[in-house]
């Protein structure tokens, strides 16, 4: 499968009859390291800034500069390794958990909030052209997105990510892993997918030189205990990449009100992660962590996808209608495990609340967005005394 997007255009929520986009191609407060970085927006004004004490273990941040709103304030949201460590196939992983009327992982029960459905799956699928989308095609930011010979794609859900780059990578052996076996048959030769639980002891025996990491938000216990077990599952020289999106959402013009209903969402996930376990680790922290597991030539990109077509240009505005397909319209899959074991809510009180919580983020006069994190890192050539 190609990494251009496709034609398929973004699903609306239920019942919504607006026309669809065109889809031709085209942070809790950061903490801020003691040692000074670049920062570079996506503007075209010369606001570059070099530092010249800047060393090569300095993070370089790149920022996405404001997104102007359309003053024009109609509703126009739119809706063949098999190493030791993995799981067989047993009928007890493939008898999925009920809950709630959705379908969970049985593999490590519980320990993933979101269901892993048909509905759930298409979400997924649909998040991954949002994310080709927000990066005009490209896979992976870091070097390794390029010329990688071994590659290990953590939570890979659907496989998209791991189909797309194993069909543009033949040489690359490509493995990818979660905890439920929702991934298609028929994938290029040079992937395998094997189920497992990547909290437990990693038993590959030949190292990665690259590793890729997407949308694990809240999915582990110990994050920054991962990323150094990424490190040392990595070749010298080879690089780990995290996309993920931070909590809460935010707007650059004060017309996401503290007291609304996104605002309660996305508190109402931080909270629950706490309660459970899996505490939903600031994004904005990814780069410090890197750095803490040893990782150098540490790059972050900040980037935006609008809750909804609020945008005035086209490219922004494209890019809120599928964040909109993607949040709105999973949004009862991303609440419903989430809230009702970890804040003791019943399905009915957080069916009404999403529905809530779908109208701000329908709401083009709301010029809120999701905050979109790439950061990357290298494992040293050699080791550090």
């Amino acid at each position: 499968m190609p990494a251009q997007p496709s034609n398929n255009e973004p699903p609306g929520p239920v019942g919504d009859a607006t026309p669809r986009p065109s889809t031709s191609p085209p942070p809790p407060p950061p903490q801020q390291p003691a040692a000074a970085v670049v920062v570079v927006d996506d503007d075209d004004d010369d606001d570059h800034v070099d530092d010249p004490t800047l060393s090569a273990n300095n993070p370089t941040v790149e920022i996405q500069g404001s997104i102007a709103a359309d003053s024009a304030e109609t509703d126009s949201a739119l809706g063949a390794e098999l190493a030791s460590s993995v799981a067989s196939l047993s009928s007890s992983i493939l008898q999925y958990q009920l809950e709630n009327g959705r379908s969970y992982h049985s593999l490590s029960r519980g320990k993933y909030v979101l269901p892993n459905d048909e509905m759930e799956n298409e979400r997924l699928d649909l998040q991954h052209e949002l994310y080709v989308r927000t990066c005009q095609g490209i896979l992976a930011l870091c070097p390794k997105g390029q010329g990688a010979q071994r590659v290990l794609d953590m939570g890979t859900g659907t496989g998209q990510w791991a189909i797309d780059f194993a069909d543009l990578h033949p040489d690359a052996e490509v493995i990818g892993v979660d905890l439920s076996p929702i991934q298609p048959d028929f994938v290029p030769p040079n992937l395998v997918f094997e189920i497992d639980d990547l909290e437990k002891e990693w038993t590959w025996t030949t190292r990665f030189d690259f590793i890729f990491a997407r949308m694990m938000l809240g999915c582990f216990q110990d994050l920054p205990g991962m990323i150094k077990v990424a490190y040392d599952n990595l070749e010298p020289g080879g690089y780990l990449e995290l996309q993920d999106m931070a909590l809460p959402a935010l707007s650059d013009d004060g017309t996401l009100d503290p007291d609304s209903h996104l605002a309660k969402w996305c508190k109402a996930c931080l909270d629950a992660g706490e309660n459970l376990g899996r505490p939903v680790f600031p994004v904005t922290e990814y780069k410090n962590y890197l750095a803490a597991a040893g990782f150098e030539d540490i790059v972050e990109v900040q980037k935006k996808w609008p809750t909804n077509t609020w945008p005035r240009e086209r490219e922004h505005k494209e890019l809120g209608a599928w964040a909109y397909a993607n949040i709105a319209g999973g949004l009862d899959g991303l609440s419903l495990a989430h809230f009702t074991r970890g804040l003791g809510w019943t399905p009915e009180e957080t069916r009404v609340f999403c529905a809530e919580v779908r109208k701000d983020l329908k709401n083009p006069k709301i010029h809120a967005y999701w905050p979109i994190y790439f950061v990357y890192g290298r494992k040293p050539l050699r080791p550090r005394y």
